[in-house]
């Protein structure tokens, strides 16, 4: 199996060079101590920017996207709303594990709208725009991924 993942930093002022992306190399060092290949895309909330994104990750070939911001309440948060409509099948559980990891040490952590599921070959995960976030949710997705994609392919439950 490849172990190819892209990291999707969701962010208008990072996109714009305004402020420093600081959760996706986060992300991508947590990704290559794992041993996957990963890189950080950087676009701007805009929903029709992040689909096209998570759609490139996947022709590239990622088996994982993570993407990182854009996941709260304020009205450019759209990254679930880019994000749900190409998942196939939805996996709830992903992103209710990660909210909880994330509530234990911060009770706003609840207000993420992330979601996860499978696009194409790709398992894909929301998370919020923050290091902390990402500490916390990339070991949940990495123990997870490898089981994730078994499955996809069909494999047995080992």
């Amino acid at each position: 199996m490849s172990r190819t993942a892209r990291v999707i930093t969701v962010s208008d002022r990072a996109a714009e060079g305004l402020r420093e992306d600081l959760s996706g190399p986060a992300a991508v060092e947590l990704l290559h101590a794992s041993g996957w290949a990963a890189h950080v895309t950087i676009v701007p909330d805009e929903t029709a920017r992040i689909a096209a994104a998570i759609r490139m990750a996947a022709a590239d070939g990622a088996r994982l996207i993570i993407t990182t911001g854009g996941t709260g309440i304020s009205p450019r948060d759209v990254t679930p709303e880019a994000t749900l409509p190409l998942l196939d099948p939805v996996i709830p559980g992903i992103a209710e594990e990660v909210r909880r990891i994330g509530a234990a040490k911060l009770p706003t952590a609840l207000l993420s709208r992330g979601v996860a599921g499978i696009h194409e070959a790709a398992l894909v995960v929301n998370l919020a725009g923050s290091p902390g976030a990402v500490r916390d949710g990339v070991p949940l997705i990495l123990g997870l991924v490898d089981h994730v994609l078994s499955q996809r392919a069909g494999g047995d439950h080992a």
